[in-house]
């Protein structure tokens, strides 16, 4: 028989393990978490700059991969997504970024009803327990679970390339989660005394105690169970791919929060999704719905390095001795690489200086890396600019391979297929070149490695996205939010699956449209809306804040 609780998760990620603590946080309900990948123990996830180690690592990452297209060269594209307990969130780049007010506005104004800025600030406020001084508590959080630092480490590279944004119009920002996203500054993250704060760390370790939760890792969902258009349970596989075949089922919702890439592919394989689609792989039919998989949009992000003079970099510090240096004084508590992120600098600015749209973001690093490597650091000293669009119009997809839920899904992203993209990320490439060349700049810049000096028109900029741009990590939107009479959309504003009793779906795949921002912050906030939603409780008051 199979066991049954009041709600089933599907995935310990970033979203998944918010869901497990407050589901269980009044003892009244009981929930089991089901995460295929294992428990995070692999110290790689826990120290910053074990981001490299983890970027590459199976047993933590699902190694997923984007189909190639025309404006990627004909390259695929790595699309790593969490495979452990904090799933993303114990694998990525730490950042803390929300968005702007006008992203979410434009949400509500698709039909999703309190999905407004001033609606999401509340929990977004209740999620982050924000430390530092450099902040705005107008729209910052001060008791929530999440702790949110500043960086704690300077760099004359770094001090540089803000100086010289100052001096082209691009100010400095005390707090880019803010009233305003425009300007530049440090990197807000998610570390804390030496360690990286997943999802894991700040929600489910403090909830696993209690005896309403029960948490199973190594099991993968195969299956959501239906008796007609009700979700009972879920089949999974305890232990991955010729493990055990098992079943929990759900008394009251399943809640899918596999992410962008795994919760479509989880309600095709189910039977959920475009008829077209189930009957070409021979999926029977239980309830269609065009729109799953549909919609998927990610950051595209060309990038520029260049090598330096005068100035250690973090790729000699990386290196011999010195890196022996770096990690004594990280375990000592000392200012150490080994607690950077990938980025150190973020700006955000605008591609067009009449729309002033803010619709471009760009950060910097005091490290270069091998080209086509991800983790390799360069050889020699150097920096890395990288600018992408905030808000891009290409679509894609993500569609099951098979009915084999093991079977790694198709996704194609569809980087730059619209004209409009194109232009945009020009802009952006030029503004990034911009930066490289400020008067600051000059005593350290020694040349650009690539594209390099000869890259000057546009087509040639197109032709440099085409070869070394990839993704910055920020899928979303394959699950679409939004009312019936949208034919794309899968849930409702309150994240239930159209057309299905008990089957919700809370995590980035339900992002209606693309944030000017990293997407983690984000898809936090949507668990702790959406975990109000499910519990049946009135939403927190909106917080109106003037422009």
């Amino acid at each position: 028989m199979a066991e049954t609780f009041d709600y089933v998760i599907i995935g310990a990620g970033s979203a998944g393990c918010i869901l497990a603590n407050r589901l269980t946080a009044d003892g009244k309900h009981s929930v089991c978490l089901l995460e295929a990948g294992p428990p995070d123990w692999n110290p790689f996830i826990h120290i910053p700059a074990g981001f490299i180690k983890t970027l590459t690592n199976p047993n933590v990452n699902w190694m997923y991969q984007a189909e190639p297209s025309h404006w990627t060269g004909g390259r695929v594209i790595d699309v790593p997504r969490g495979k452990t307990l904090g799933g993303s969130s114990s694998i990525n780049g730490h950042i803390y970024n929300r968005g702007q007010r006008m992203d979410f506005n434009g949400w509500s104004q698709r039909g999703n009803q309190g999905w407004g800025y001033a609606d999401v600030l509340p929990y977004f406020q209740r999620c982050e327990q924000r430390i530092g001084a450099a902040s705005d508590d107008k729209f910052r959080g001060k008791d929530g679970n999440l702790q949110v630092t500043d960086l704690n480490y300077t760099h004359p590279l770094c001090e540089a390339f803000m100086e010289g944004a100052g001096q082209i119009g691009i100010p400095r920002n005390k707090d880019y989660n803010g009233a305003v996203q425009e300007g530049i500054s440090y990197v807000q993250r998610t570390a804390y005394r030496r360690r990286r704060v997943s999802t894991a760390r700040a929600f489910l370790n403090p909830a696993k105690s209690r005896a309403n939760l029960t948490v199973r890792t190594n099991a993968h969902a195969t299956e959501i169970l239906l008796e007609g258009n009700r979700a009972v349970g879920v089949a999974y596989a305890k232990g991955g791919q010729g493990g055990r075949a098992m079943e929990v089922r759900a008394s009251r919702e399943v809640i899918l929060s596999g992410g962008a890439i795994n919760s479509p592919q989880l309600l095709q394989v189910s039977g959920i999704g475009p008829a077209a689609l189930l009957q070409s792989l021979g999926i029977g039919l239980k309830h269609e719905l065009a729109g799953v998989g549909e919609n998927l949009r990610d950051h595209y992000a060309p990038r520029f390095s260049a090598r330096v003079k005068n100035v250690l970099t973090i790729n000699e510090l990386s290196r011999g001795p010195r890196l022996l240096g770096e990690i004594a004084k990280y375990f000592l508590g000392g200012k150490s690489i080994v607690n950077l992120s990938p980025s150190m600098v973020y700006g955000f600015w605008h591609s067009d200086e009449a729309a002033r749209s803010n619709d471009l973001q760009f950060i910097f690093t005091p490290a270069s890396y091998k080209q086509g490597v991800h983790g390799l650091l360069d050889e020699h000293p150097g920096f890395t600019v990288a600018a992408w669009q905030h808000r891009p119009q290409s679509k894609g997809w993500v569609r099951a391979r098979s009915g084999d839920p093991f079977e790694k899904p198709i996704i194609q992203p569809n980087y730059l297929d619209d004209e409009g993209d194109r232009k945009v990320i020009v802009a952006a490439m030029k503004l990034a070149r911009r930066l490289m060349h400020t008067e600051p700049m000059k005593p350290y810049f020694d040349f650009e490695a690539y594209p390099g000096d000869h890259v000057q028109s546009d087509d040639e900029f197109l032709e440099a996205a085409r070869e070394w741009g990839g993704s910055t990590f920020h899928v979303m939107g394959t699950c679409r939010m939004g009312p019936d009479s949208d034919p794309t959309a899968v849930v409702d504003d309150q994240l239930r699956v159209h057309g299905m009793e008990s089957l919700r779906v809370i995590d980035a795949s339900i992002m209606p449209a693309m944030l000017s921002a990293n997407l983690n912050a984000a898809t936090m906030m949507v668990a702790e809306k959406g975990s109000d939603m499910v519990l049946g409780k009135t939403a927190l008051e909106p917080i109106i804040v003037p422009d």
